[in-house]
């Protein structure tokens, strides 16, 4: 038996963008299920083709969650942050350039006051993350 616990962002209109983005990012698998899809669910037509429900499975099994919040539904964006950390220095500095294109850079990949390497930034979707990177285990 097992758990996740899975990141869940919210859009408004560009959550199939978003997700392409971070897989475009990130690898593995992405399914991306529209209201369409489900049914329609008594939609505004001009909302059928939105996502509904979108999932991305990194090789490394990082799991992300997301879909656009229909006009019908308050919106809020932004709340939370998405933190990736390991000890691949490769991977998380690919991973940090790659999800920060086109957004905005609070704290540059450095040296943190606790020894790792650590950044945040906003993506170009209004997404939060934080970047840590560990010295290897010995």
């Amino acid at each position: 038996m097992t758990v996740e616990l899975c990141p869940y962002l919210h859009f408004r209109d560009v959550a199939r963008e978003a997700m392409e983005h971070y897989h475009s990012v990130l690898g593995g698998e992405l399914t991306l299920s529209s209201f369409r899809d489900m049914g329609g669910m008594g939609m505004d037509e001009s909302e059928l083709d939105k996502v509904m429900h979108g999932r991305l499975v990194s090789p490394e099994g990082l799991v992300l969650m997301g879909a656009d919040t229909p006009r019908s539904m308050e919106h809020t964006p932004g709340g939370y942050s998405v933190s990736l950390s390991g000890d691949d220095e490769g991977r998380l500095r690919s991973c940090f350039d790659g999800l920060s294109a086109g957004g905005t850079i609070g704290q540059p990949l450095v040296t943190a006051p606790w020894g790792d390497i650590f950044g945040m930034f906003t993506d170009r979707f209004g997404v939060e993350w934080m970047v840590d990177v560990s010295p290897p285990a010995v």
